[in-house]
């Protein structure tokens, strides 16, 4: 396949998570104008011939059940190998795991973790997801297909690849592998090491919710606190203004047809509000577009950072900052109006066939319904937001898209905890990097674990931020973070070289 230079110069996958109603579709349309943005943003940069022809893409025949070798039915992963500062064969290896999305050959290019392979040797490669981007196997999206979509399936791809990959690319069975992934990449990537320490070295997860929860209600506990914090332009005053232009959008929908006419186009929505569902995806959206300017703050490309926000919210009567924020997302997201239609959405998850699209709502859906949850919610009564949409609507899209019961996502969820662990998983030569003001850290792991589970947290940081390239206007603490990061791996070669030394890795 021919990529242009603005494909080929993409960043990471910035990753949403979240279910898929029509909220947490808004967050994953926000990460995606995200990485388009630093795509295009990519163009500007001073680049040497040599540079222009990395990197490689490449494909792997996979199967599809690996957990069955009397199914001999496979599919195509493909990966991205960029080899330009791998110093030796024994050099270490630093694979990028890819989430639930597409995997654009910017994940062995810029940011992490491709911006420490220049200090360390390193050959990147990044690989992308079972079922996501144009790793899908024939077949489609159908029910019977999608049994094969797990992160246990992906870790055993994980695992298939690296010893593929150390044959196909002359890989000395001395070379350290480091695992690398941001968001559910980052869980695989703990989960790597966690499982397959004789084949992964060590791994970096960054913003890794490794904690599987049915009602994350912490989601907005952290955004709520976000939009207090001075540090990133939140005050208490801002808070206060968004509960007070959440209960005028609510008092508007409960007067009546008249006030809910006048509503759609003052919030340019583009359906109407005559149904209680749709109602409640409306507030669910607002509160997304909310969430999202508090869990991308300081991105490249996020149409709308706290500060932004607080100040429309402020300058005015808060309804109205309210209805300006949400002009400005959508201008900036490219849509013509506010979706939220449930009818809608149903319709998108039940289509089978893959999409052109590098989202994924489909396939990510269930494995919310099947091994995650992460369905947001605002039950506390400290959040500043609507009740609605509320968590049995948020259940009720599996039983509607996939059949599955409220008990099986319990169970799900349940299983999955002990399988990895949770937040005291019993890795080891495992970094968990996380963002304070990320409403996901509270799903991952903050506070070391022991002498070999490290953990960074960073100060006033948005979701996956240390992965992102590097900007004039990062913060100090940033930088820090990010200096820790090439410490930690430094720290891990040199007793990877060691352990070589003393007769074996």
């Amino acid at each position: 396949m021919a990529l242009g230079p603005a494909l080929w110069l993409g960043p990471l996958l910035l990753a949403s998570l979240g279910g898929t109603s029509a909220p947490a579709s808004l967050l994953r349309r926000l990460r995606e104008h995200i990485q388009r943005f630093q795509e295009s943003s990519a163009l500007g940069l001073s680049l040497d011939p040599g540079v222009a022809a990395l990197p490689r893409e490449g494909w792997l025949e996979q199967p599809l059940d690996p957990f069955n070798a009397s199914d001999r039915r496979s599919f195509l992963q493909r990966y991205w190998i960029n080899d330009q500062h791998w110093a030796s064969r024994d050099g270490p290896v630093f694979l990028h795991l890819g989430g639930e999305g597409s995997l654009d050959p910017g994940s062995v290019m810029r940011g992490h973790p491709a911006a420490l392979a220049p200090a360390l040797g390193a050959l990147v490669i990044g690989l992308e997801h079972r079922f996501y981007g144009l790793s899908i196997p024939a077949g489609g999206l159908t029910m019977p297909q999608l049994r094969f979509l797990s992160s246990r399936h992906a870790l055993a791809d994980v695992v298939s690849a690296r010893l593929a990959l150390s044959r196909r690319h002359n890989v000395s069975s001395s070379s350290p592998w480091v695992c690398f992934g941001g968001s559910y990449a980052g869980s695989l990537a703990a989960w790597a090491r966690l499982k397959f320490p004789h084949l992964l070295f060590a791994a970096v997860a960054s913003s890794a919710p490794v904690r599987a929860v049915l009602d994350f209600s912490a989601y907005n506990k952290v955004v709520s606190r976000s939009l207090t914090n001075t540090a990133i332009g939140g005050s208490p005053e801002c808070r206060a203004a968004v509960s007070t232009a959440f209960a005028e959008v609510e008092r508007r929908l409960r007067v009546g047809d008249e006030a809910r006419k006048a509503l759609k186009a003052e919030l340019g929505a583009c359906s109407s509000l005559g149904r209680a569902e749709d109602r409640a995806e409306l507030l669910g959206a607002l509160q997304a577009l909310v969430g999202g300017a508090v869990q991308y703050n300081g991105q490249a490309g996020t149409p709308l950072s706290v500060r932004q926000l607080c100040g429309l919210l402020l300058e005015g009567k808060p309804y109205r900052g309210l209805r300006r924020a949400v002009q400005v997302v959508m201008h900036g997201l490219g849509q013509r109006c506010l979706s939220f239609s449930q009818a809608e959405t149903l319709a998108q998850l039940r289509v089978t066939e893959p999409q052109v699209s590098g989202v994924g709502d489909r396939q990510w859906l269930y494995q919310t319904c099947t091994e995650f949850g992460f369905y947001v919610t605002c039950e506390d009564p400290t959040c500043p937001f609507s009740k609605l949409p509320a968590l049995p609507s948020q259940l009720e899209l599996c039983e509607q898209v996939f059949g599955l019961s409220t008990s099986s996502i319990v169970q799900a969820v349940a299983q999955t905890n002990s399988y990895y662990g949770g937040q005291t998983p019993v890795a080891t030569q495992v970094l968990f990097v996380n963002g304070d003001s990320d409403p996901w850290h509270v799903l991952s792991v903050t506070q070391v674990l022991g002498p070999s589970v490290s953990a960074l947290l960073i100060p006033n940081a948005s979701h996956c931020l240390d992965m992102a390239p590097e900007r004039p206007s990062d913060t100090p603490s940033l930088r820090l973070g990010r200096q820790s990061i090439l410490q930690q791996l430094q720290t891990w070669l040199k007793l990877a070289k060691k352990s070589l030394v003393r007769g074996g890795v």
